[in-house]
């Protein structure tokens, strides 16, 4: 089931005795165990009715041993078991999966599961795998290993229309006034991670307060790798080709002390990905983000857009040309030389050369 789906039997229904909360995803995850603590625990037995084990460190069978003894000072208790990818199986337990078939922890607690304590609510959160990619198998063997669990919520990243939604929500929520531009910094700077958008929104609204609009100063003072979004500005810069402003990015990254060769990196990889683009005859930001998420590599559509700038700005020719530039500056950058800000200008004005 989704977080929402959790949200909403649980304020319809008693709560299941067990559940598995699968996936990285820690915004949701964070709703989804207050709102289980609120609705499991009063508030006076909140300290002695809920617990949490490790089971890197505690074996699951211990920890199943605790959730069937009784509390002497709760009446309700809520069992949290973190790291539940470390009960897994290995080696050749691993290899043959017996301790899935019946003879070890994933039997145990299907045998719990079957005579559960009234009043407990167990949890095990998996989060160190996600949904896609090399991880998806491992996800897989996970919740094979606890099918004992009927009840599993899976916490999957937000996909970038999601973030910004919950970025925009969370910003009216605290009073913010930010504009487009800054929002789409914002989610650039956190990657659309769901947690770090509500905590540097949370920072932003003690910072700048409900008075003034929040600038991109104020991110850049107060959000990591908030820097790499200059990096794009110059990125955008270059793909207008416009030298004047991009020399003016250039000098602010220099004074902010911004490391060259980073920099570099981000101008590589948007010239590839603007030559993928081209040659393969996408027309819109829409179409490239779409293209580039279907491989895999995650975009979002502030910077889909800038692709579709350079995209315009470049030729087919030129973009290779770019990139063999980019490719020899890099080199100049790790050779002895007097200056790393010469070799970026002189890669700026060969770039936005007519």
């Amino acid at each position: 089931m989704t977080p929402e789906q959790f949200l909403q039997r649980l304020s319809k229904n008693d709560p299941a005795p067990a559940y598995l909360f699968l996936g990285p995803e820690a915004h949701q995850r964070e709703q989804c165990r207050r709102a289980l603590l609120d609705a499991v625990l009063p508030q006076e037995e909140r300290e002695s009715g809920f617990t949490r084990h490790d089971l890197e460190q505690v074996p699951l069978a211990a920890a199943l041993d605790d959730a069937r003894s009784l509390s002497l000072f709760a009446s309700s208790r809520v069992i949290w078991l973190r790291s539940g990818e470390a009960a897994l199986p290995r080696g050749k337990a691993a290899a043959s999966e017996e301790d899935a078939s019946g003879d070890g922890d994933a039997a145990e607690l299907a045998a719990y599961l079957r005579e559960p304590t009234p009043g407990t609510v167990l949890v095990i959160e998996a989060s160190r795998y996600d949904f896609d990619g090399e991880d998806k198998p491992k996800l897989e063997r996970v919740q094979k290993f606890y099918s004992a669990v009927p009840a599993q919520v899976e916490f999957r990243p937000f996909p970038p229309e999601a973030a910004r939604a919950l970025a925009q929500d969370l910003s009216k929520q605290a009073g913010l006034k930010m504009g487009l531009a800054e929002l789409a910094l914002l989610l650039e700077a956190t990657g659309g991670d769901a947690s770090r958008i509500a905590l540097e929104i949370e920072k932003l609204s003690l910072y700048a307060g409900t008075t003034r609009k929040v600038t991109a100063a104020d991110i850049a003072a107060l959000v990591p790798d908030a820097q790499g979004a200059t990096i794009f500005a110059l990125v955008a810069a270059l793909g207008r080709g416009d030298r004047t402003r991009a020399l003016e990015i250039l000098d602010i990254l220099v004074r902010e002390g911004e490391y060259m060769p980073l920099a570099l990196t981000f101008l590589a990889t948007q010239f590839r990905m603007a030559l993928v683009a081209r040659e393969a005859n996408l027309r819109s930001a829409a179409q490239i983000q779409g293209y580039f998420n279907k491989l895999g590599a995650r975009i979002w559509p502030e910077r889909a857009r800038q692709i579709e700038h350079t995209i315009a700005a470049f030729p087919k020719e030129r973009l290779e040309r770019a990139v063999a530039k980019l490719f020899k500056a890099d080199r100049s950058l790790r050779d002895a030389r007097p200056d790393d800000r010469i070799v970026m200008e002189e890669m700026i004005l060969a770039l936005t050369a007519p």
